[in-house]
């Protein structure tokens, strides 16, 4: 098996196994990954998840990887920067909740407040539907170009 189907293959294992237990509310999320550290699992997995869903399409669409039209070549960048936007999730998330549970309390200042928990599930909502958007319009390019 090629170096890259190990990957795709992984990063569908990972994506399946993060909304699994996302969509369950599996008590995994909750608990802590050390008695030193306040770093939940849930953490972990969902930015795991957050990465592996833009990378799955990234590795199993050939014209996203090389493109060849005008059309591939902005998808291909936009796929690149939802990438990226999805390897900084824990960092930004981090700024924007001042912790790295992400809970927000009713606070008048931005970090931790209700305007950054707003902008929190933007963001965390914003890379997935955007993957899927992406997925639907390479698909419909691809159909037309047919």
């Amino acid at each position: 098996m090629k170096n890259r189907k190990l990957w795709l293959l992984g990063s569908l294992v990972i994506f399946i196994a993060a909304l699994t237990l996302l969509f369950t509310g599996s008590p995994v999320l909750d608990r802590s990954m050390s008695k030193t550290a306040n770093i939940p699992w849930g953490t972990l997995i969902t930015w795991l998840g957050m990465i592996s869903l833009p990378l799955s399409l990234y590795l199993s669409a050939k014209k996203l990887r090389r493109p060849v039209s005008k059309i591939q070549k902005y998808l291909s960048l936009i796929l690149k920067a939802l990438i990226f936007l999805a390897i900084l999730w824990v960092p930004i998330c981090y700024l924007l909740a001042g912790n790295i549970a992400f809970n927000f309390s009713s606070g008048e200042g931005f970090q931790g407040g209700q305007t950054a928990m707003k902008w929190f599930w933007r963001y965390s909502y914003g890379i997935p539907i955007a993957t899927i958007v992406l997925f639907l319009l390479y698909w419909i390019a691809r159909f037309f170009k047919k």
